[in-house]
C-alpha cells in the first residue's frame, strides 16, 4: 500500500489544528498563522471530516480541547516537529551554523552570562543568528519538547526529563549577608558549612525558580526557614537582604552584577559546597545535536572566562 496516497491531512492543516489548541480560539490561531480566519476554520473542518472526529468544542468565541482529542493534538505536534527536523537536517547539510538558533535561558542565568556569551557565539559562528528568550525552567523544558525553541541553558539539577544535555560548568552558591549579620562577622576567608544556617530565616525567590527549589532543600537540611517575602528576581533579593539586615544565597555568576557595590558580605562554603551545574539542554533525537554540542563548547569557554573574574 502506498502510504502517501492514504494520508488524509496536510502539514498546513496540522499546523492550524495545533495553533487552535494552543491559542484557545480560531481568531487568535489565524493571527498566529498569518491566515484569514475563514480559511483556517475551513481547513480545520476539512481535517476533522477526514479524521472522522470533532477535535474541538466550540463555545461562543472560546474553543476547548476535549480529553478525547488530546492524544490527536499531541500526535499532530509530533508530526510537525518531525517535519521540522527533516527541514533542519537538510539545512545542516549545507551549513549547520547558518540561519537562526532559538535558545532559552532561565532568569537566574540570563543577565549574568549573556553579556559574555552572546559575543562569544557571534565570534565563533558569525553567520548564525541567535534568538534568545527568558523563561523559568518548567516552561523552557516544555518549549524545547514542543519544538518552540531549539535548546535552553538551565540548571542540570532541575527536572529535565525527555531532554539530553551538555554540561557547561559548576556554579557554586555563596552565603550573602547584610553587614552586621552574624554570618558576616569573622574572617571572610573562613569557609561555612550548611549547618551554619541553622535557625536562620533566609530570603528566597518566588515559586517556579529552580534556584529557589535548590536553596529551599538546602535550608531544610540545615535547619533554616524562609522568610515570608519572596523575590521575583535576584536583584530584588539582594535589595531586601541589604535593607532588612538578613541573609540569602546567591549563585556565583550573579555576584559581579548583584554585589558590585559590595553591599553584602559574601562567604564561601567548605568543599563540597552547594551549587548547580549549568547545562545546555535539547530534545532527544533533535536534528541539531551535533551543532549544539559545538555551541555548548563555546558556552563552556565563556563561562570559564567569567568564573576566572569572580
Amino acid at each position: 500500500m502506498n502510504l502517501l496516497s492514504t494520508l488524509p491531512l496536510s502539514l498546513r492543516q496540522l499546523q492550524y489544528i495545533v495553533a487552535v489548541a494552543e491559542c484557545g480560539s480560531f481568531r487568535r490561531a489565524a493571527e498566529a498563522c498569518h491566515v484569514a480566519q475563514p480559511s483556517l476554520s475551513a481547513q480545520v473542518g476539512v481535517a476533522e471530516q477526514a479524521l472522522g472526529v470533532q477535535l474541538f468544542e466550540r463555545t461562543g468565541r472560546r474553543v476547548r480541547v476535549p480529553p478525547a482529542s488530546a492524544p490527536l493534538i499531541a500526535q499532530a505536534r509530533r508530526v510537525l516537529m518531525a517535519a521540522g527536523d527533516l527541514q533542519e537536517i537538510a539545512r545542516q547539510r549545507a551549513d549547520p551554523f547558518r540561519g537562526t538558533l532559538r535558545l532559552g535561558v532561565i532568569p537566574t542565568i540570563c543577565p549574568y552570562l549573556l553579556p559574555d556569551l552572546a559575543p562569544a557565539l557571534a565570534r565563533d559562528y558569525p553567520d548564525m543568528t541567535v534568538d534568545w528568550s527568558e523563561e523559568r525552567t518548567a516552561r523552557l523544558v516544555e518549549q524545547v519538547k514542543e519544538g518552540v525553541i531549539d535548546a535552553a541553558i538551565v540548571a542540570l539539577e532541575a527536572d529535565l526529563r525527555g531532554l539530553t544535555h551538555e554540561a557547561l560548568g559548576w556554579d557554586p552558591f555563596f552565603v550573602a549577608a547584610a553587614p552586621g549579620h552574624r554570618l558576616a562577622r569573622g574572617r571572610r576567608q573562613a569557609r561555612l558549612t550548611p549547618k551554619d544556617l541553622d535557625g536562620e530565616r533566609v530570603f528566597l525567590l518566588d515559586e517556579g525558580h529552580c534556584f529557589r527549589d535548590q536553596v529551599l532543600q538546602l535550608c531544610a537540611r540545615a535547619g533554616a526557614r524562609e522568610t515570608g517575602f519572596r523575590a521575583t528576581s535576584l536583584a530584588t533579593l539582594v535589595q531586601m537582604v541589604s535593607a532588612s539586615g538578613g541573609v540569602t544565597l546567591l549563585p556565583s555568576i550573579a555576584l559581579p552584577v548583584e554585589n558590585r557595590r559590595s553591599q553584602l558580605t559574601l562567604r564561601r562554603f567548605a568543599a563540597p559546597g552547594p551549587g548547580r551545574t549549568l547545562a545546555l539542554a535539547w530534545r532527544r533525537g533533535s536534528a541539531l545535536r551535533a551543532p549544539l554540542v559545538r555551541v555548548a563548547a563555546t558556552m563552556r569557554r565563556a563561562l570559564e572566562n567569567l568564573k576566572s573574574e569572580i
